[in-house]
Formats: C-alpha cells, structure tokens, sequence
C-alpha cells in the first residue's frame, strides 16, 4: 500500500501499435491489399512475388541496411524499388502503391477502451505520443486527442534511445520526471522511458509475463487505458497551484 501519493503527472505518453489498437492484423490487411494493387496495376511484380516472398525480401533488405529500419515506409519503398527493377516494371508507379498500401495500413480500429480513455486524459494531461511505426494519427482520425506526436522515422531516432522520449517530453515543455510513457513492449517502451527518467506503464493487454523474463519492473501494469487512469486516480493527488 502506498502511504503517500504524488501529484498527477503532467503529461501522458503513448506508444501507438499493439498499444492503442491491435497492428498485426491491419499490417497483414495493408499487405493483402497492396498484393492486389499490384496484381492490377503491376501483374509483372505480382507475378514474380507472393506477400511472403516480398516480406522475405525486406527482411533481406533490412539485414544488408539496418538504417532502413528506422523507417519501415522507406523499407517498403525500397524493397517495391527492387522488385519493380528485377520484374521490368515501371518504377513510376510505386507511388501510388506506397499511397495504397499507407491508406490500408493507417485503417486501424482502436480497442475499445481508446476513444474514451483518450478522451477523459484530455481533460486532466498533456496527451503524446512516441513511436518506432508509420501510423498516421492524422489519417487515422486521432490527432486531436494528441499535443505531440514524435516518430522514428521523422526524428531518426527510435525506441529505445532514451532521446526520442526526451524528444517528446521537450515538445510538451515537461521535465521526463513529470511524465509516464505507456507502451506494450517491455523493453522498448518501459525499459527505454524509464532509462531516458521516465515512468513507465506496461500496457499489457495479453496477461504475458515477460517482464519477470526481462527484470524489469514497471511503476504501474494495466490492461487497458481504464486500468491506467484507475491507477493515475489511485495513486496520485490532484495538485492545484
């Protein structure tokens, strides 16, 4: 039991895939729907490659230049540029296979516990948001619930260098200790922001126990975005000054 409580942080921070929506099924929808894209548009590339042996391909791509995984889009594209060259395919079109695919991918459906949650956040913290992936809060349709957004790929800087946190805690004009950073990864989102000075809320909507794999202890474990301002309720006192 805690004896004391602490006042109310001043701004909350979210990771974004697997955290505020589930990715693995938009990302393998983005897939399929790009695969169609190019059965139309560009039968050569489709002819020659499966969704897997596309996947397959990045991966490859990604081994022989690591920087590109700063930016999974610059790795799509660059892989798409390859396949189009290797199939005699008119490169000119990979950006409107980039367009299809980011639409699909940017096609997310919340859990149900975001919009509300977000919502109540807004009232009573500054609202972020850190992130190694493409998601397009803009095109999703959250941006409004968010002050900052700070990604990887803009910053190149990712998870878990403590300085893409601090990023994110500069652009909301708060000290890392008077902010949480809610995530689903226990080493790149709770390790990482509590290194960078950070507190950090594991987010785990599975049950998993990998943190006691890992050793790391995270200041509060929530299921849901409910979970997390019952703990912010609980735990700490509304400081008015």
């Amino acid at each position: 039991m805690t004896s004391t409580r602490r006042a109310w942080p001043k701004a909350i921070l979210f990771d974004l895939d697997d955290t505020l929506w589930p990715i693995a099924p938009t990302i393998l929808r983005a897939e399929e729907t790009i695969h169609a894209w190019l059965r139309e548009h560009a039968p050569r590339v489709a002819a020659r490659h499966t969704i897997e042996s596309l996947r397959q391909a990045r991966l490859d791509l990604l081994a022989q230049r690591p920087e590109l995984g700063l930016d999974m889009g610059k790795l799509r594209r660059a892989g798409l540029q390859a396949a189009f060259a290797e199939a005699g395919e008119d490169a000119a079109k990979i950006d409107a296979a980039m367009d299809t695919y980011f639409a699909a991918r940017n096609t997310v459906e919340p859990y149900a516990d975001v919009l509300p949650g977000l919502q109540r956040l807004q009232d009573l913290v500054l609202v972020g948001s850190v992130s190694n992936g493409n998601a397009d809060l803009r095109t999703i349709g959250l941006s409004h619930h968010f002050k900052v957004s700070v990604a990887a790929h803009q910053l190149g800087v990712a998870k878990p260098d403590a300085a893409i946190f601090l990023a994110a805690c500069r652009a909301l004009g708060v000290d890392p200790a008077d902010a949480v950073y809610v995530g689903d990864d226990v080493l790149l989102d709770v390790q990482g922001a509590q290194r960078a000075g950070l507190r950090a809320v594991w987010m785990n909507r599975t049950g998993s126990t990998r943190h006691l794999e890992h050793e790391v202890v995270p200041d509060a474990i929530v299921r849901d975005v409910g979970e997390l301002l019952d703990w912010l309720e609980r735990e700490h006192a509304h400081v008015h000054g």
